[in-house]
């Protein structure tokens, strides 16, 4: 409890632009909310180095193609004076990439801590870019363990905290269940339709998706399919919808306007995550199967496209038969559906 209590208030610090430490041998400070002033209090030698994952560093032309293919990897830049805070988010966010054409050279350094791989990963719990100056030692304003860090918000914590009826347009017999973990701040949702009749529910994991759930963006599909998928489990009169809370593919909403705008550039989805310092699929579908298990539910027919989905879902015990779930493009989200076919191996 310790830990993640740790762990959160190190999320809650990065979001505030305060350093943290981590492993007690690594004060890191998130490049994207800092101050000035505080860089300079932190770091008046100008020592810190920066942080930055390999698909980032790819972009800047300092990892090779193998190196590339673990995007979210930790890849360290050595610090030069002419480096100021300025030039840092430079370096951290490619949507600047065209107003700062001539960024360098840049040196990188060995980087194989723990503790780096860590940061990195509490900058996409924190919705930042994966960007931090670094020094050794501890100086924050909070601590974290990176053991911790990488069991934060483990499915195993999740746990069913209320539950009402509630009559939805697609299907009046509907309950809804909230399940929360301890310590995260985002709470998941299961939208039961019908009674357990001895046959496994029609199943459909749907990510958040304020862009295209709430708003009707037509950048993607995942408006319609969560309309669909309504539909066909209420059509089959007995399923289950989970309303995972990972938007942008566990990246984050404002990360996933990032890439939003890189899209605009030319970049696929794949590419702008990747570009972002970010992996292709952030999400855990470990959450997922944990729903389904409190549900009482260890086998499914799975509504998707996403042969990962699946995949995932056996791997923590859960029985599961694909079911196709497609929908016609638009002339604005053919190339986001074929991204997805191409190169994450959608079934469409």
């Amino acid at each position: 409890m310790n830990d993640d209590l740790n762990v959160a208030r190190a999320i809650d610090a990065l979001r505030r632009g305060w350093p943290i430490s981590i492993d007690g041998s690594l004060t890191v400070l998130a490049i994207e909310t800092l101050q000035e002033a505080q860089l300079a209090a932190l770091d008046p030698g100008h020592k810190a180095n920066i942080l930055i994952t390999s698909g980032r560093a790819a972009t800047l032309k300092l990892s090779n193609q193998r190196d590339a293919a673990t995007p979210d990897a930790p890849v360290m830049i050595a610090r030069e004076n002419w480096i100021d805070a300025r030039l840092a988010l430079a370096i951290a966010d490619p949507a600047l990439d065209l107003a700062f054409p001539m960024k360098g050279p840049f040196s990188s350094l060995p980087c194989g801590s723990d503790a780096a791989a860590a940061a990195l990963i509490l900058a996409r719990h924190a919705g930042l870019l994966p960007a931090f100056f670094v020094l050794e030692g501890a100086s924050g304003e909070a601590q974290a363990n990176s053991d911790a860090i990488l069991a934060y918000q483990s499915a195993d914590q999740l746990k069913i905290v209320s539950r009402a009826r509630l009559p939805v347009t697609a299907a009046e017999n509907a309950e809804i269940v909230a399940f929360r973990t301890q310590d995260a701040s985002s709470d998941h949702i299961a939208l039961v339709i019908g009674a357990p009749n001895g046959q496994p529910p029609l199943v459909r994991l749907h990510s958040e998706c304020l862009t295209g759930d709430v708003l009707g963006s037509l950048k993607c599909d995942c408006g319609p399919q969560l309309d669909a998928a309504l539909a066909k489990i209420a059509e089959q009169g007995w399923g289950i919808l989970l309303y995972l809370r990972q938007e942008g593919r566990g990246i984050g909403l404002v990360n996933k306007l990032r890439a939003y705008a890189l899209q605009d550039q030319g970049f696929d989805t794949v590419d702008a995550n990747t570009r972002l310092g970010f992996s292709i699929d952030a999400r855990d579908f470990g959450l997922a199967a944990q729903m389904l298990k409190l549900l009482g539910q260890d086998r499914v027919k799975l509504l998707t496209n996403n042969p990962e989905k699946g995949a995932k879902l056996a791997a923590c015990g859960i029985s599961v038969e694909r079911v196709g779930h497609s929908l016609p493009p638009n002339p604005h989200n053919k190339a986001y559906l074929d991204t997805k076919r191409d190169r994450t191996g959608h079934k469409l």
